[in-house]
Parts: structure tokens; C-alpha cells; sequence
């Protein structure tokens, strides 16, 4: 290599290593000039390994905790309504109306192991044992203009939904039973303890090949919902979620019908857990017009773990579903069933 060029090779790199000592002790620059001769590059505090680092922001000291967070107004678990500075966020950590816990068609990650002692809709002379359900999924935000608080930020955001409802059977050398697909665009409003929503989802339901390969007669609905949904949530305590919503659907297939109601209420620690968790409760109940308003009823209890810096929580727990099958393709079926599950939301 020439040796003009290792030469300048060591003056850059000497001026690297010197950058960050001079901006840390103080020396190396004139006096009344910023540490940084650039003029945008904003310096934390020493930490290894030491050196500056480029920040969109200026930096507030602070560190995260129980207690406190890493910026202003973010954080702030000793009141989580106060009101707070609004502005533009895209695509934030956290949701301002999230997907209610014991809701069966809500999108998220989750598997549920169940025994149900309703009649197969395949073998209605057997009940239809142990079942598993998995949901894949999410909710995320995507603009929001409002709070950027760490729990039950408050503004108006768009968010994006999506799930797929799976049904596998383990007695049937685990054939995929059916499978629900759902997609929907919410826009929601909150402001103090009040969320509300107004959201568009489609959802349709499959029956599984497998099935339909081992019970041709199966006669399968091509069921088809196109929704529009008016929502509103209440927190009447800082763990005490009450909610209700109405929706109305403009295009309905294989016996949906338009009008559907759920409502519920959720008891969870509303601040972070720690790694010890905390108990919850969430009970939701659904009535659809198609089943002459009838509908189903789950109850879910366990322990949950809620993050530190974000809502994004993580529960186990018990399950118990009485009435119409979630799974639409069934939704004219009933079901009674218990099992142990794993939830986890955005």
C-alpha cells in the first residue's frame, strides 16, 4: 500500500478517536464553541462504548424506571390522564384504542388448547373434543396527531388491523378444520379515560381442504361479512375497561346478516407489570342478527405481564366460550368449551 495513503488512513482515524474524548472532557475546542463542530449532532451522557451518537431530538436526561421514563410527558405512570402535548407521530410504539382481551374475532397473537363438549358438526352423534384455535395477527398505528405517552396515549390515529383465525384438529392428525381472514382499517379518537372508533373491517370464512377432502358432504357456506363499526371505551378505573360497539354490515354472504353487537369489560393492571405480572379478567359477549340475536359468551382469566415501555402485553391463562362457534364457517353451530391459552397484544 503507498505510503501517502496509510498515512492519511491514520489521520482520520486518530481524528475519530479524537472527536468523542475532546466532546466529552471539554477540550479540544475553543472556548464558547459547541463540542460538536458539526452543529447537529446531539452527545449522551458517557456510555460504552463512548462516542456521539446522532439523535432527530435533543436529549433530556432521565432513565427509564417504574417511575420515570426516558422523555417529557412520556411516562408519567403517577397519572395516566393528565392531559399532555399533542403533535405528529408516525407509525408510534402504542395504540390509543386497543383490541379488547376476551374478544374471540380480535386481532393479536394467540393459541388456545380447548376441550369442547359440543356436537361435531362433522360427527354430531360424538362431541367434538379437543380442539386448537390460533390467531395470527395484529393492531398497529400508523398516523396518529396526539399524546406520545408510554400507557393510553390520547389523540386521533389510524391504525391497521389484520388477523387470520385458524383451526387445527389433533385428533384428525392435526387437518386444518377452517380458517377466518380478517382485515380492517379503524380511526379512533381518546381523549382522558373516553376511546371511541369508527372502523371499516371484511372478514370470510374457509373451510379447511383437509376437511373437505375427509367429509365431502360437508355442505360449506361461503360466509361474508363487509362492516362498518361505531365503538366506545370507558375506563372507570385505571384497571376497569367497559366497552361496547355496534356494527353494520353492507355486504353479507352464506347467512350473515347485517346487524352484530359486542360488549365486555376487562380488569388488568394498568401499569407495568415487572416480571412477577399481575391477575386479569376479561369477559366479552357478542349478539348477531343472523342468530336471532343470540351469540356466545367468553370469559378468560390467567396472569399477564405488561411491558415496560410500551402496552404490549403477554397473558396465559384459562378460557371458557359458551355459544355460537367463532369460527364462522360454524357459526351456526354451538360450542361449550374450556382450555388454557396464550395471548399476546400489541
Amino acid at each position: 500500500m503507498p505510503a501517502p495513503f496509510v498515512t492519511v488512513l491514520v489521520a482520520v482515524f486518530g481524528c475519530l478517536l479524537a472527536v468523542p474524548a475532546a466532546a466529552q472532557s471539554g477540550g479540544g475546542f475553543p472556548a464558547g464553541e459547541s463540542a460538536d463542530p458539526f452543529g447537529s449532532i446531539e452527545l449522551l451522557p458517557p456510555s460504552n462504548p463512548q462516542g456521539p451518537v446522532v439523535l432527530d431530538g435533543p436529549y433530556v436526561a432521565g432513565g427509564y424506571g417504574e417511575e420515570v421514563s426516558s422523555a417529557p410527558f412520556r411516562g408519567a405512570f403517577d397519572d395516566l390522564w393528565a392531559p399532555r402535548p399533542w403533535s405528529w407521530h408516525i407509525l408510534p410504539n402504542n395504540l390509543i384504542y386497543t383490541s379488547y382481551l376476551a374478544g374471540p374475532k380480535e386481532p393479536r397473537f394467540a393459541t388456545v388448547w380447548y376441550d369442547d363438549t359440543a356436537p361435531d358438526p362433522f360427527t354430531p352423534s360424538e362431541s367434538a373434543g379437543w380442539l386448537w384455535d390460533s390467531t395470527l395477527g395484529g393492531r398497529v398505528s400508523v398516523l396518529r396527531y396526539g399524546t406520545d405517552t408510554v400507557l393510553h396515549p390520547q389523540g386521533f390515529e389510524v391504525q391497521l388491523e389484520g388477523a387470520a383465525f385458524v383451526r387445527l384438529d389433533p385428533a384428525r392428525d392435526r387437518d386444518l378444520v377452517s380458517s377466518d381472514y380478517r382485515f380492517g382499517i379503524p380511526l379512533v379518537y381518546g381523549v382522558g379515560r373516553w376511546q371511541t372508533k369508527l372502523a371499516y373491517y371484511h372478514n370470510s370464512a374457509h373451510l379447511g381442504d383437509e376437511l373437505m377432502i375427509r367429509f365431502p358432504k360437508f355442505p360449506r357456506v361461503n360466509y361474508v361479512r363487509d362492516v362498518l363499526v361505531l365503538g366506545g371505551s370507558w375506563y372507570a378505573l385505571d384497571w376497569l375497561r367497559l366497552y361496547g360497539e355496534v356494527g353494520w354490515s353492507f355486504f353479507n354472504s352464506g347467512g350473515s346478516e347485517p346487524w352484530e353487537f359486542q360488549f365486555g369489560t376487562e380488569l388488568i393492571q394498568a401499569r407495568p407489570t415487572g416480571i412477577h405480572g399481575a391477575p386479569f379478567l376479561a369477559v366479552n359477549g357478542m349478539s348477531r342478527q343472523e342468530l336471532d340475536w343470540g351469540g356466545n359468551v367468553c370469559v378468560q382469566t390467567g396472569w399477564a405481564w405488561r411491558g415496560d415501555r410500551s402496552e404490549k402485553l403477554l397473558r396465559i391463562g384459562f378460557e371458557y366460550l359458551y355459544g355460537s362457534d367463532p369460527q364462522y364457517e360454524f357459526t351456526f353451530y354451538n360450542q361449550n368449551r374450556a382450555g388454557i391459552g396464550m395471548w399476546y397484544d400489541f
